[in-house]
């Protein structure tokens, strides 16, 4: 991943954990590891922890010439990412003992210099 990436990517998680805190959530833990990879952000609210997946872009074009439209932050949760998204949530309660969860995905756009925030609840 280029600088430039981690970079967004920061932003995005950081402009994410803003928009959850406004709302009531509680985050917990940010990019924590398993072995089956990362998750962005975890939060807890009203009993339920959700595990949030970050995507977040400053423009919608760029990329290659292969690729010369990319489209909004959340296409790039594929099938394969969802399925990587699930074995870290199941893996992450198991150990953590917890009953009530779910996966969010939240996606940021950067609109005027700004974020603008789409929040995907209970996604997968």
């Amino acid at each position: 991943m280029t600088d430039r990436n981690q970079r967004i990517g920061r932003w995005g998680e950081q402009a994410a954990a803003d928009y959850l805190s406004a709302k009531g959530y509680e985050i917990v833990a940010r990019n924590v590891r398993t072995p089956y990879g990362e998750i962005d952000l975890i939060a807890r609210k009203e009993g339920f922890t959700i595990f949030v997946e970050v995507k977040a872009r400053t423009s919608r074009r760029g990329g290659t010439m292969l690729h010369p439209y990319l489209g909004p932050p959340e296409i790039a949760v594929t099938p394969r990412k969802q399925q990587h998204m699930l074995s870290c949530a199941e893996h992450y309660a198991q150990q953590n003992e917890i009953d009530h969860w779910q996966i969010d995905v939240i996606a940021v756009e950067e609109v005027n210099g700004k974020p603008e925030i789409v929040h995907f609840e209970n996604a997968i």
